[in-house]
C-alpha cells in the first residue's frame, strides 16, 4: 500500500513538473514572438497551418470551406502580420439531370477567406497578429487551353476592424465588405483576376483599417 501511494505521488509530481515546464516554454515562445523573432513567428505560423490541415473538419464549417482552408499556404510574413493564399473553385449540383454551378469561386472564396481571417486572428497559439492578408486564387483557362491560378479576392484584414464585426451573425460577404475586400467583376458577374500587394507592416495595416472604417 505504501509503495502504491509513493508511486502515485511520484507520478503526480512528474506530471506537475511537465506542466510547469510546458507553461514556461509557451511563455518563452510567446515573448520571443512578441519581440519580433521572425524564426519563432514563422514556426508558429507553419505549425498552425499544419495543425489545421491534419485536424478533422469541425461540424460547423461546411465541407467546401474546409477544403479551401486545407489549401492554405504561407506566402510571406512579418513580425506582426502574415500573407496567405487559399484556393476556391466552383461548386456544382445536379439539377434535373444537368450539372449547374451552385457556388462561384468568388462566393466560395469569400467564405473561405472570412474563416481564414478568423482563425489567424483568434486561434493561433502564442502569436497575436495585427493583421492578415488572405488571397483567394482560382483556375482560369487560357485561350491556348492551358490553366493558370490567378488571384480574385484580396485585402489585408486588421484586428482593429475585426473587433467591430459580429462574427456569429454576419455573412461572409458582409465580413469581406467590412474589411474592404478587393475584387473585380466581369460583364456577367464573374470574378476577374486582380493584382495583389505585398504583405504590409502593422502601421500600414492600421492605416488601411482606419481609412476603410472611416
Amino acid at each position: 500500500m505504501e509503495w502504491a501511494v509513493l508511486g502515485i505521488t511520484i507520478a503526480f509530481l512528474l506530471f506537475a513538473w511537465l506542466i510547469v515546464q510546458g507553461t514556461r516554454a509557451a511563455l518563452a515562445y510567446r515573448r520571443a514572438a512578441a519581440a519580433g523573432n521572425l524564426d519563432v513567428v514563422r514556426q508558429i505560423l507553419e505549425e498552425g497551418i499544419a495543425a489545421w490541415r491534419s485536424m478533422k473538419r469541425p461540424k460547423e464549417i461546411p465541407a467546401e470551406v474546409w477544403r479551401g482552408l486545407q489549401s492554405m499556404e504561407l506566402l510571406d510574413f512579418g513580425a506582426d502580420n502574415a500573407r496567405l493564399s487559399v484556393l476556391a473553385e466552383s461548386e456544382y449540383k445536379l439539377v434535373d439531370g444537368v450539372w449547374r454551378e451552385s457556388t462561384s469561386p468568388l462566393q466560395g472564396g469569400m467564405a473561405i477567406r472570412a474563416k481564414a481571417i478568423d482563425m489567424f486572428l483568434y486561434e493561433l497559439p502564442n502569436l497575436k497578429l495585427a493583421g492578415v492578408q488572405v488571397e483567394v486564387y482560382t483556375t482560369f483557362r487560357e485561350a491556348d487551353g492551358s490553366a493558370q491560378r490567378r488571384c480574385i479576392l484580396s485585402t489585408p484584414a486588421t484586428r482593429e476592424i475585426a473587433r467591430s464585426i459580429d462574427w456569429e451573425s454576419s455573412t461572409p460577404a458582409e465580413i469581406i465588405e467590412a474589411f474592404g475586400g478587393h475584387y473585380r467583376l466581369g460583364d456577367f458577374g464573374q470574378a476577374l483576376p486582380i493584382e495583389v500587394a505585398q504583405v504590409e507592416s502593422q502601421a500600414q495595416l492600421i492605416a488601411r483599417g482606419t481609412e476603410i472604417a472611416g
